[in-house]
């Protein structure tokens, strides 16, 4: 299999990826009778799992050694660990919960957690269209904020470990 840039590829499999991840409210509303950390446990040891079997595959046998001779790569991946588990937690029981305009607001409001997190510890600038761009978004988020009338907060929460998830994972090879 080749992996060659092919932009219609990308696209379609871009595609692919926006259409699971929206099917995902869907399934997790399937799966309301059982618990939320349940629901996450599940999908932690799977992946794990998976990811050991890739590991066995790809014939990579010194990536826990290799992990360990690096603790400050350790202590990333525990903490984008850590952050991720907060987010899809959050994420389920807000879909068990009946909260599915707050936990969309989440993922609306994180691309301007990612902006101010770039500028504040990357040290990224804004062009002035990028500007505009994220005006737009803001007013479309505040907009939506003011309709729903409340603090939203599991808005926040997913937003804010996402965006930080992304921050440390973008820092840690």
């Amino acid at each position: 299999m080749s992996f060659t840039a092919n932009p219609r590829r990308g696209y379609i499999l871009g595609l692919a990826a926006y259409c699971t991840w929206g099917m995902f409210p869907l399934y997790f509303k399937s799966l309301e009778g059982i618990p939320a950390i349940e629901v996450v446990v599940h999908r932690v040891l799977w992946s794990a799992l998976f990811g050991a079997l890739l590991l066995m595959i790809w014939r990579h046998p010194g990536w826990f050694r290799e992990l360990l001779a690096h603790p400050k790569r350790l202590l990333a991946l525990t903490a984008s660990g850590a952050l991720i588990a907060v987010n899809w937690l959050t994420y389920v029981w807000a879909v068990h919960n009946d909260y599915m305009v707050e936990a969309s607001l989440g993922y609306y409001i994180n691309p301007l957690v990612n902006v101010v997190l770039a500028m504040i510890f990357l040290r990224e600038r804004l062009r002035r269209l990028q500007w505009v761009a994220v005006a737009l978004a803001a007013t479309g988020v505040g907009l939506q904020i003011i309709q729903l009338g409340v603090m939203p907060w599991l808005a926040l929460i997913l937003a804010l470990s996402f965006g930080f998830y992304g921050l440390i994972r973008k820092q840690a090879p």
